[in-house]
């Protein structure tokens, strides 16, 4: 697999202008284009979705910050071993937080973190929300408005972790490989 983005070989389509631009802007501010998005690049259209409804959950406006909703990517991401998210978000999760340790704890149990009583409930709901979707129930969204969520809110933490239970499916089913340069970053 060495050197390989996945096991499939989709080559890369036409990229659009915008597409090029946002290779470019990533880049810029990461120094690397993600594996994920080269995984995409078969196909303009599809790419573009995935994008758009990524930078939508995890930068757009929210009443949850940036680190919880990569907390909520590393936990569902922890339950579904998914490689790629766990290198990339764990990542993220050590940037943003300033502390390698608690990116390690999200990875390996979010349990041991010692999380605020409002990251907990919102990642124990993250949790059986990736376990056992079937069984959320009204006490499962009370216990989230007790800790402080509003109902949109509630929307962001659903909306994030389903979004990371799609990814982490995908990167499972081509054997998607995160880019090396995620092993190292703010350690």
């Amino acid at each position: 697999m060495t050197g390989k983005i996945s096991a499939l070989d989709l080559g890369q389509g036409e990229l659009s202008e915008a597409t090029k631009t946002y290779f470019a802007k990533c880049e810029e501010k990461l120094g690397l284009v993600p594996n994920v998005l080269k995984a995409y690049a078969f196909d303009d259209r599809k790419l573009r979705a995935f994008t758009d409804m990524y930078n939508d959950l995890m930068l757009g406006e929210s009443g949850l910050t940036k680190l919880e909703r990569e907390m909520i990517a590393v936990v569902v991401s922890s339950i579904n071993h998914c490689y790629y998210c766990l290198t990339a978000h764990g990542a993220a999760v050590r940037q943003l937080s300033g502390d390698p340790q608690l990116g390690e704890m999200m990875v390996m149990n979010f349990r041991a973190a010692g999380l605020s009583p409002r990251q907990a409930a919102m990642l124990e709901f993250a949790v059986k929300l990736t376990e056992q979707p079937a069984k959320i129930v009204e006490a499962d969204r009370a216990a989230l408005r007790q800790a402080g969520f509003t109902d949109r809110d509630i929307w962001d933490i659903a909306s994030t972790a389903a979004f990371f239970n799609m990814s982490n499916r995908v990167a499972a089913a081509i054997d998607m490989r995160p880019n090396d340069e995620y092993h190292a970053m703010a350690r």
